[in-house]
C-alpha cells in the first residue's frame, strides 16, 4: 500500500509504527512543525522539518574559496550597528535578507558581491552603520574618503 507523502517513514518514537497521521501543521521561516498522532497506539509527537541548502563557497580576493559563514556576515553587521538604535529583529531580518541574494546568485560568489549587498542593506537601514562599514570595506585611506562618501549620501 502507497502512503501519503508526509506519513512515509515516520516512526512513533513509543511504539515504532510506521504509520501516523499529521493533526496540525505550522511554518516557520525555515522549519515546518509537525504534529502527528500515531496510529497504532494513538499518542501524540512532533516533528520537524527542514530543507538543506545547497553549499555556497567565497571565493576572496586572493583567490582561495572557503565555506560560506553567516556569522561572518553578522559579525560584520553588529560591529557597524554598534551603538545604534537598531533592534536584535531588524539585524536579523537583514542578515536574512542578505543571505538570499547571495544564494541566488549560485555556489560560488565573490566576497566583492557579498561585501556590496552588505553596504546596499546598511545604506537602507542606518547610514551611520553603512558609513562604519564602508570605511572597512572600502578600505578608506584618509578623512577625504569618508567626506566623499557622505556627500554622496547627502546628494542622494
Amino acid at each position: 500500500m502507497l502512503k501519503k507523502r508526509s506519513e512515509r517513514c515516520m516512526l512513533c518514537p513509543y511504539c515504532l509504527h510506521d504509520n501516523s497521521k499529521v493533526i496540525d501543521k505550522r511554518n516557520t521561516e525555515e522549519i515546518i512543525r509537525r504534529r502527528r498522532e500515531c496510529l497504532k497506539c494513538e499518542k501524540r509527537f512532533n516533528t520537524r522539518e527542514a530543507v538543506e541548502r545547497a553549499e555556497l563557497r567565497v571565493i576572496k580576493k586572493d583567490g582561495r574559496r572557503e565555506e560560506f559563514n553567516r556569522e561572518k556576515i553578522k559579525k560584520g553587521i553588529l560591529r557597524a550597528c554598534e551603538k545604534r538604535p537598531i533592534g536584535d529583529e531588524v539585524i536579523e531580518k537583514m542578515i536574512g535578507k542578505i543571505e538570499e541574494k547571495i544564494r541566488r546568485q549560485g555556489a560560488d560568489i565573490k566576497t566583492s558581491f557579498i561585501g556590496e549587498v552588505v553596504a546596499r542593506e546598511l545604506k537602507k537601514t542606518d547610514k551611520i552603520a553603512y558609513i562604519r562599514f564602508a570605511s572597512v570595506y572600502k578600505d578608506f585611506a584618509d578623512l577625504e574618503d569618508f567626506k566623499n562618501e557622505i556627500k554622496g549620501l547627502i546628494n542622494k
